[in-house]
């Protein structure tokens, strides 16, 4: 599917952010399928009349089966001074994830150090610092449960790769649909219940505070959970 208007959650000169969905990539890869900065390019392409391209720059990823807000930059200037606030973790993340398991702890905070074997795309999380492992570090809250589900706020203060999946699996608490995590089963949308559900930060250009937030998807699970968005 394409990028739509219904799709941006936020643009200026600058920035544009989108709501992904879940089993898109946000960069090309070995699959061959279009990637969601391709799509992000033809969209703006289009709809501002560049039949030379756009320009976009990738700040950051999000895992194929997660969802939600992610931002690109509009500009080389913008993509500098975003890569920056990422560095310095001036970006503040939120994002939401549904469990089966009951954290023991209604909230805390969690470190790991992590290592990713990229054969296997896989990720390990050590309770202790290990050869060649990156220092992982979030926040968690639990918000509510539903059905037997567990809704989960998540603010991960390190941005390290499948960081979410795997710290909350080592928590006891996998993340449903992901079975590379210790989940009993994967989803047939080839999704699982992460969503990237806000991106606060200061304007690197306008220097005004921005607040972004990515609606849940609809897909006949996640839009049950709307009723603790005012939690």
């Amino acid at each position: 599917m394409q990028v739509t208007e219904k799709d941006i959650l936020y643009e200026d000169n600058h920035l544009i952010a989108v709501n992904k969905r879940a089993g898109d990539i946000v960069q090309v890869d070995n699959t061959g399928d279009e990637s969601l900065d391709e799509k992000v390019k033809k969209f703006i392409a289009q709809k501002y009349n560049k039949p030379n391209g756009a320009f976009l720059g990738v700040v950051h990823r999000l895992d194929r089966p997660v969802s939600g807000v992610i931002l690109f930059a509009k500009t080389s200037k913008a993509l500098d001074r975003v890569n920056k606030l990422f560095k310095n973790r001036q970006m503040h993340k939120t994002y939401w994830a549904v469990v089966r398991n009951k954290p023991s702890q209604p909230e805390g905070n969690l470190v790991h150090w992590l290592v990713k074997n990229p054969q296997k795309n896989v990720t390990k999380a050590y309770d202790h610092e290990v050869a060649g492992s990156l220092r992982a570090e979030l926040n968690y809250r639990l918000i509510g449960e539903l059905n037997g589900y567990y809704l989960i706020e998540v603010n991960p203060i390190t941005g390290r790769p499948h960081q979410i999946r795997v710290q909350l699996s080592t928590l006891g608490c996998p993340i449903v649909g992901d079975n590379k995590y210790g989940y009993p089963r994967g989803s047939l949308k080839k999704s699982i219940c992460l969503h990237a559900r806000q991106l606060q930060f200061i304007h690197p250009v306008k220097h005004e505070p921005v607040a972004v937030f990515a609606p849940l998807p609809h897909d006949g699970f996640w839009e049950k959970f709307e009723v603790f968005e005012k939690s």
